[in-house]
């Protein structure tokens, strides 16, 4: 592996925990919006 190895993961893990924090938020920004559907 590379010297960078390290750092590729850890931007991984920033990469996949900000798409999850960004899905969470769409989905109760969507329950607020869409609370019929609930």
């Amino acid at each position: 592996m590379s010297a960078g190895g390290g750092e590729t993961v850890m931007n991984l893990f920033y990469l996949i925990s900000t798409l999850l924090a960004l899905g969470l938020l769409a989905y109760l920004l969507y329950a607020l919006f869409k609370p019929e559907n609930f």
